[in-house]
């Protein structure tokens, strides 16, 4: 061949460095630009010479588009991109954040944190090939995830997207790389990208790093700490994910000792890329250059050239790219920012794609349509839920234990919130970006999955508020009742009381005064739990966000799995002890990391 780029049998540096030999500056600064979905088109693409497309939390083609159409429009911006001189493909990233969740009819997993209560790091790496797959179908190749912060204070409101507040339980729950990736072989260089083939994606280990531990839990804002305690707590997972040939990084809108992340040269490069060995690229957040300064968007040039010197090798811009690469293009005439510094950026951005064979197989392969969203994914979808739950209470005053549930019971009352509500099950980034009430997606409802569970003979009597009159005359055996958050992400999600929303303990209280009560806490991170309501229910169980899959629930607590699920962070006493870890004061703690009982 003429060109050793496009030759794949050629070794990857060699077809890295023939490439990027053959580029003008406008090509290479077009390599380091993602750009919104909205804004996107093949002619654009192909004009502007755009690297990478994303789709923002919820961005879709069109409402309820499914895998199919989604990778119709996928397939439409790659055509524009191999009309371009050289033919480099796009990657198109998305918030597959606990399986492909931007999209109508896939598999919806747990969230982060009920994955840290099973402890089980197979589970995980399995959940990952499945989202690999649910992704390749709908024409993506690059999933934001995982997220491998250490949550270190539940008012944090991207607690649910941490695995646990223990380092090495997140460690250990990173094999989510090398599911959605596949298994690097034997003495695969680390630091070095990785991707076994079609049916799998890029990861993007996030959000470099200490998100998890800024002060009161304030999302975006300050971590105070060493850096030997930043290198022992945040830092070590990144390790994992550098060793399973992780493909990218995250940079993360939060500061380290009043040093934003995204400008901080230490980090990213003398730290990541220099002491680590990363290969892979590093990426903005989004918007992370618009945050820079007040007002949001302001000092938009020095923002470029702070960023991309720092050693950001991709912008995720997502909207204003035009300006961005004016302005870009300017600064390096300007000799501002170096040749050598966009050349080390575009070879780790080349070489994620060649590693990806994106220049073999740059269009969607349409025979993984059938599986999205199909039995056994759904299946791994319950494994998963039913893992997860961990059982706080079972039992009042030492006496005979509510769990497991009667599937003959004869009268049967379900109530509360989160009962019937596949959104609330599900949280924030699903469908959405935000997240939403309703039936958002096709899946299982706890209420469904109850009368899926019981007997023939048990009559199940749902109401969403029940009022006194409810119980006039009815004997029921007992009452499951449903309660906790409704869905948020990011800031929005910053919390600094923690109480059960929509008068849950309300509802749980009216209940439990009449009826032997199950108490079913949907949430993504601990909340109040006021001794009454403990003392007047018969049962609780913490179900955290358990996505589309109710039957997990009650598999369990109607007895045909045990509990296996243990706390991923310590449930705190009261907010005003906050923050609170593992082997603190006990005092401060009303049930401790790793609890859980069993039945």
């Amino acid at each position: 061949m003429d060109c050793v780029y496009k030759d794949p049998t050629a070794p990857v540096e060699a077809r890295v460095k023939d490439l990027l030999s053959r580029m003008t500056l406008l090509e290479k600064i077009g390599q380091m630009t993602q750009i919104e979905r909205s804004v996107a088109s093949a002619a654009a693409i192909r004009d502007r010479l755009i690297g990478s497309v994303l789709s923002g939390g919820g961005s879709k083609p069109f409402e309820n588009a499914k895998s199919g159409d989604w990778a119709d429009m996928i397939d439409g911006f790659q055509k524009g991109a191999l009309e371009t001189r050289l033919g480099i493909p796009i990657f198109y990233g998305v918030d597959a954040v606990h399986g492909n969740n931007n999209v109508y009819g896939t598999t919806i997993f747990p969230h982060n944190i009920g994955l840290g209560a099973t402890r089980d790091a197979d589970l995980t790496r399995k959940i990952g090939e499945v989202t690999a797959i649910e992704v390749r179908a709908s024409g993506a190749h690059y999933a934001f995830a995982p997220c491998v912060a250490v949550t270190r204070d539940p008012r944090w409101g991207r607690s649910y997207e941490s695995y646990s507040e223990d380092t090495e339980v997140v460690r250990k729950m990173t094999s989510l790389v090398t599911g959605l990736q596949g298994q690097p072989p034997k003495g695969h260089p680390k630091g070095y990208p990785f991707l076994a083939g079609r049916k799998n994606v890029l990861a993007s280990a996030k959000h470099f790093v200490g998100d998890g531990g800024t002060d009161k839990g304030t999302n975006e804002g300050n971590t105070i700490t060493s850096y030997e305690d930043l290198e022992r707590i945040h830092l070590a997972p990144y390790l994992d994910c550098l060793s399973q040939g992780v493909c990218s990084v995250m940079a993360s809108y939060s500061s380290w000792n009043g040093r934003k992340l995204h400008t901080d040269h230490y980090l990213l490069t003398e730290v990541l890329k220099n002491k680590l060995g990363f290969m892979g690229f590093i990426i903005s957040d989004w918007e992370a250059l618009d945050r820079l300064y007040v007002p949001h968007g302001s000092n938009y040039r020095q923002s470029i050239l702070s960023t991309i010197n720092a050693g950001i090798d991709m912008v995720m811009v997502p909207f204003r790219y035009e300006l961005f690469l004016d302005e870009f293009l300017s600064l390096v005439e300007s000799g501002a920012i170096l040749m050598s510094r966009i050349d080390d950026a575009v070879e780790r951005i080349l070489r994620v794609k060649f590693v990806a064979g994106l220049f073999e197989y740059p269009l969607t392969d349409l025979s993984l349509l059938e599986l999205v969203g199909c039995k056994a994914h759904r299946e791994l979808a319950r494994e998963a839920v039913r893992k997860s739950l961990v059982l706080l209470k079972n039992g009042k005053d030492g006496t005979k234990p509510l769990l497991p549930l009667d599937k003959k019971a004869k009268r049967i009352l379900v109530t509360g919130t989160h009962a019937d509500n596949l959104g609330f099950q599900c949280g924030g980034w699903t469908i959405t970006w935000e997240g939403t009430t309703g039936r958002i997606t096709e899946g299982t409802t706890i209420l469904d999955a109850i009368k899926a569970a019981v007997e023939d003979e048990a009559e199940v009597i749902y109401e969403l508020n029940p009022t006194p009159e409810t119980f006039s005359g009815q004997d029921f055996s007992f009452a499951i009742v449903a309660v906790g958050e409704g869905p948020y992400v990011e800031s929005g999600g910053d919390d600094l009381e923690l109480k059960i929303p929509f008068n849950g303990s309300e509802l749980v209280n009216l209940v439990a005064d009449k009826v032997p009560t199950l108490m079913i806490l949907v949430t993504g991170r601990p909340l109040v739990l006021e001794p009454q309501l403990l003392e007047k229910i018969d049962a609780l169980v913490v179900a955290w966000l358990p996505g589309s899959e109710g039957r997990g629930v009650t598999d369990v607590v109607f007895g045909d799995y045990a509990f296996e699920g243990r706390l991923p962070v310590t449930w705190f006493s009261s907010v005003d002890k906050l923050p609170i870890h593992a082997g603190e004061n006990s005092s401060d703690t009303l049930f401790p990391f790793g609890f859980g009982l069993s039945c």
